[in-house]
This record gives C-alpha cells, structure tokens and sequence, in this order.
C-alpha cells in the first residue's frame, strides 16, 4: 500500500464523516508538504493506523457491513449490565434508520429491504407508524422526493446518556473498529452526556428526540419572544376590579345552583332529586374543608400579565356579558381536595359511526359528527323532558351524573344537520352556543346556527380532509387544520382564510386557542406541537418529546401552559415562555382524545380512548422544580393522578369545563 492510497483512504474517511473543515486542513497540508519537503507517511511504523486503514478499506466493500455492523452492536447493548442497558438502547433505532437508508440511498434495496424486515420488529412498539411511513422508501429519488424520509435523512438526533454509558460505547466501537456504524453515529446523533448515574428508564421518551427538523432550528425559533398573558379589559379583568368574587361558601352555592339547574333539564324520572342534594351537602362539607387553600389557586389567573390584542376582537352583546360575569361570579374554584361535579353524555346505538363529540360551554347542547356526513345536536332541556337517564354517584366526593344519546325512538330527539359530502371529523360550539362548526372529509368547514337549525357559510380553503376546528375563545374568529398539513386562521365573514400556518410534516391532527386569541397551537402526526402567532403567521414554538402522533391540545387559563395528549396514551405539559417539557402524564393506556383545564387553571382532565377521564393536580407539578423530579426514581406521575374515573366501557371523546366549573364528558358506548 502505497501513499496515495493512503491519502486516498483518509480523504474519503474524512469526507464520509462530514469532517470539512479537517478534509480542508488535511489537502492543505499536503500541499505544503509537497511544495517543500516531500515528508511521508510511514503507515509501516504505526501498525494502528495500517489496521484501521485495512478495516476501513475492507468496510467499504459491500452491503453486508450494515447488517453485521448493526447485529453486533444490537447483540452487545442487549447484553450490557441491567443499570446501562437502556439507555444504550436508545442508539439502535436511529443506527437502524440510517442503516436502512444508506443502503438504499447506495441502491442496495433488496439488502435494505432485508435489514428491515429483520430488525423491524426490536422498534414496532415505539415507533410503528415511522416504520410505516418508511416502508415505502424503495429507492434513493423516494429518499429526497418524501419529505419525511429527507428530513430524518438530514437531521440529527438527540440522545441523553451518562458519563459512563458513553464511555463503554465509545469503548465497544474502539474495539470492534465498527467503521460503519460509528460513520452513521458521528453523522446523525448528537450525544448530551451528563454526569453521575444513568437517566430513569421512564425518561427514555424525553432522552431520544427524533425530529424531522433539526434540534437547532426549534432550538433557534424558541428563542422568539411570546407574550403569554391574558387579554386586557377581559370579564375576569373587570370582575377583579369591581372586587365581585363572592366568599367560598356562596360559590360553593352557585355551583350547586347550576347543578340543580341542569339536573332539572337532564335529570331521569326517579332518583334526581336525590343525586342534587347529595351533590350539594358534599360540595359544602369540601368547600368548608379547604376554604383557606383556595385563596391562593383562584390567583394564578388573575396574576398572569396582561397583553393587547393583535386580532380586531367582536364586540359582545351586553346580555351575553352579563350572562358571562354571573358564571364568572358563581363559580367554585377547584383544589386537589375540592373536586369537580362531572356528567358524563354516553352515545348508544351509533352503530361505529360516531366520530366526532362536541358540547356546548354551558352543557346544555351536545353534538356528534357521523360518517354518513350527518352533523347532530341534541339539547339537554327537550332531551331531558322526553325520556329519563340515570344517576350514578362518585365514588368519594365527585358526583357523576350519565345521560344517553341514542338514535332510536319514535321521535326524533336531536337536530339533523346535513350539507357535507364526506364524514363529519369534529364540530365546535360558539362562545354563546349560537352557532356551531363542523369540518369534513370534504375539505370543507361549514357554518350552523343552532337558532335557524341551517347551514350559513360553507368554507373552502383546505385541499384534503379537514381533521380539527376551533372557535376562539372570544368566538368569530375560528382555526382549522388538516391533512395537507397546515392550520388555516378564518373569521366568520370571510370565505378564504386569513392565515395559513405551515411548518408541519405531516397531517395536522388538532389545533387549539391561546386564552389571549393572539397564538393557535397545532398538534401533528410527526409527534410534534407548535405555536403560532396569528398576526404574522409565523411559527414561534416546536415542543419536541412526544413518540406518537398528537392527538389533543389544551390551554391553561393563564395562557402560561399547555397540555398535549397522544395516540399512546402519554400526556406532556409545556411552559409556552421556555418551550420546555415540565413534566410528563403516565397513566392513560390509549389515545388521549381530549383535554381540559379547570377554569382557575388548578385542574387538568384528560378523557381517553381506555374509556376513562383523569384528573391532575397542575400546581403541584408546575411549582416542582426539574431538579427534585429527576431525584424522585419511580414516579412517572410527576403531576399528581388525583382520581380516575371510569365509564361504563366508553371512550371519552369530548371534555368541557363549564364557566362555573362543572364538568361535562361525552363519549360513545363500545360494546
């Protein structure tokens, strides 16, 4: 081996590393050299360097060295010591991926083909629907035409690891002189190593981040300034300054009004009196119990800042207002003893063709979207007045009431509204319940009103089916997100839309309202969030850490977090100023379809496909310092699970915080 293969060998390790500032370095050197004093290399004098070359030259021979490459190190990090092993782990998914396109990007495709299906099975429980999605990756064009594939292609991906375990992979690949698999390692992931002991194996969905754009690039938009504050003049605003919050006994008695209220209009034949009263002489004894602990939580909304509005708000009618401010004044503030009242809406007899739930802000109207293309709305006062339901009381101190919604009976017991031409896949209530939206397979979005029991306007904008839609929590304002991956702005008195957001990789799977109506988040199939800003349409948070498609969104009242669920049950909670993860939700076994904060922000309920909805305790998690969650080894529940509540084998669809604090479920019976 002569010297110019040397150099040879050294150039392409050099540029196969992506190492360009030292491939430069590397040529200049060797002009000097010959330009003055033609100084060999001895590789015979070093016989390390003989062999790594040998190795290497060797390495590049064929298709087989990815195969062995990564069967050795899937062998060795299997077989490591229990305390390192999973955090090794975490560097066979992405060496497997990139494997996968070297060897198609090279044109190997049936030994690409054949590695994949090999080794497929060691990554399914985590990451199925990216082994999806690259299935249908056959050849190098389909790795730069798919957007997904090219994005994974020329990103790197974000390992946390300990001192240790990255001393002993370092070690491993030393050893073996694994040329390929440490190329692929040195070009595609980004090792932030941290001293003392390895990460809990309950991290690992925050210790790998596998993203379509580069961490620098979220990294650089989460620099972008956000005002996260309330609006200024909002009712709560001018409710503080009137000094109107009345005493924990009276809103204790205004929310036990508002129950009796709706257990008049949706109460069964026998049994309602009962259940009210019951609820009510609970509700004292907890607001008796916890009237010191409540003070300080029915301040967080009030202490946000206030900000000015960048949209041109409509302007409310005095008797909606007024309506407003006496919900705002009767309502219980909620702790982690005091708890909220929940009825559950339970769907029967839809024949899997419910889709979508959706209820009003006072509970009194309930909507599904169907696959007949049907939007219907079912009100609780006639509901209620036609047949009788059940009460079911709580367990300890939360009265639950259920009330079934079936399409059977002699008389129609809903409002049929029909234009779309494709299954409905969500519907939105109206601020004053006046008007409801409804998004489709059709690409559409039409306008109701629940006064004309008519369609109104007919949107046009999306190119695909419209996944999600959501009114602003001041109404006439509306979001909408979809399978051509954007979130599209729109006002009531437009047919195109005013914004289009786009950013996303793949289908946008729900969209969501800050409280001050200047931000939408968006969650996405490419298990990312992000937050907009509705004046510039431009992109000023990714949250990055979920291992599943997004599949709900919601907005603490302060307008400082936000809670995101996925389709593998994990809910994650994010400070908006920081971009960061507080704290992750383990509990739920399957889709987390809907979430909702309380209305002082105190309470987060969670309604999942496991036919369950769980309430946790915000404060206690969002005042716990990183530093003391990361010493508590074995709770995955850094947000206290304060209850769970079961259904009666009913996925929860929907979940709605009335303005007084009731809350309102709906799901459909699964039999």
């Amino acid at each position: 081996m002569n010297e110019d293969v040397v150099v040879k060998f050294v150039e392409a390790y050099l540029k196969k590393k992506g190492f360009k500032q030292a491939e430069l370095s590397f040529r200049e050197n060797l002009q000097n050299n010959n330009s003055t004093s033609s100084s060999s290399i001895d590789f015979h004098a070093d016989p390390e360097l003989s062999k790594f070359i040998l190795s290497y030259s060797e390495a590049e021979s064929g298709p087989a060295r990815y195969h062995d490459g990564y069967s050795k190190l899937r062998s060795w990090s299997y077989s490591s010591l229990d305390l390192y092993k999973h955090e090794l782990l975490r560097v066979l998914y992405p060496v497997f991926i990139h494997c996968f396109m070297d060897l198609v990007a090279r044109g190997h495709i049936q030994e690409a083909r054949k590695f994949f299906n090999t080794f497929r099975e060691d990554h399914e429980m985590m990451h199925l629907r990216d082994l999806q999605r690259l299935e249908g990756v056959l050849s190098p064009a389909h790795i730069e035409e798919m957007e997904f594939a090219h994005s994974l292609r020329h990103s790197k991906v974000n390992i946390k690891i300990c001192q240790y375990s990255y001393d002993l992979l370092l070690q491993y690949l030393h050893k073996t002189q694994s040329t390929t698999i440490l190329g692929i390692i040195n070009e595609h992931i980004n090792f932030q190593v941290s001293p003392g002991q390895p990460n809990s194996i309950f991290d690992d969905a925050e210790a790998v981040i596998l993203i379509g754009s580069s961490q620098d690039a979220a990294n650089q938009i989460n620099q972008k300034e956000i005002h996260w504050g309330l609006l200024e003049d909002s009712l709560e605003d001018r409710l503080e300054k009137a000094g109107s919050f009345l005493s924990d006994s009276e809103k204790t008695e205004g929310e036990t009004k508002e129950g009796d209220m709706d257990e008049n209009k949706k109460r069964a034949v026998e049994g309602g009196k009962q259940g009210a009263s019951s609820k009510k002489s609970k509700k004292d004894k907890a607001a008796n119990a916890t009237a010191k602990a409540v003070r300080p939580e029915a301040s967080t909304v009030s202490m946000a800042p206030r900000v000015k509005p960048e949209l041109s708000l409509p302007v409310m009618p005095a008797e909606v207002e007024q309506s407003i401010l006496e919900d705002l004044r009767n309502r219980v503030q909620l702790n982690s003893v005091a708890m909220p009242s929940i009825s559950l809406y339970t769907f029967i007899n839809t024949h899997n063709g419910l889709n979508c739930s959706s209820i009003s802000h006072d509970g009194s109207l309930v909507a599904g979207g169907f696959s007949d293309s049907s939007l219907k709305v079912w009100d609780m006062a006639k509901l209620g007045q036609q047949a009788g339901g059940s009460v079911l009381q709580g367990e300890n101190d939360t009265a639950s009431s259920e009330k079934k919604l079936g399409l059977d009976g002699g008389r129609r017991s809903y409002t049929l509204f029909q234009g779309h031409s494709g299954p409905v896949y969500s519907a939105a209530f109206s601020p004053t319940g006046d008007f409801i939206l409804s998004s489709s397979a059709d690409t559409t979005i039409r306008l109701w009103s629940t006064k004309l029991n008519a369609n109104l306007v007919c949107y046009k904008g999306h190119n695909y089916p419209v996944w999600d839609v959501q009114f602003s929590p001041l109404g006439h304002y509306f979001a909408s997100s979809s399978h051509d991956r954007s979130a599209r702005i729109w006002s009531m008195e437009r047919i195109q839309p005013l914004r289009i957001m786009a950013g996303h990789l793949s289908d946008v799977d729900c969209v969501q309202w800050h409280a001050n109506c200047n931000y939408i988040a968006t969650g996405s199939s490419d298990k990312t969030v992000r937050l907009w800003d509705v004046q510039s349409g431009e992109c000023v948070r990714i949250f990055i850490g979920h291992r599943s498609m997004v599949l709900s969104l919601a907005v603490s009242p302060d307008g400082r977090y936000m809670a995101s669920g996925d389709e593998d049950g994990k809910i994650m909670m994010w400070d908006l100023s920081s971009g960061r993860c507080v704290t992750p939700l383990m509990g739920h076994t399957s889709c987390v379809w809907s979430l909702a904060f309380s209305c002082e922000g105190s309470l987060l309920a969670s309604g999942s496909a496991d036919s369950t909805v769980k309430l946790w305790d915000v404060n206690t998690s969002t005042k716990a310092p990183r530093t003391e969650e990361n010493k508590s080894s074995g709770n995955i529940n850094r947000l206290r699970l304060l209850k769970t509540l079961p259904t009666k084998s009913t996925p929860v669809y929907a979940l709605r915080f009335s303005r007084r604090n009731l809350l309102f479920a709906a799901g459909v019976l699964s039999k």
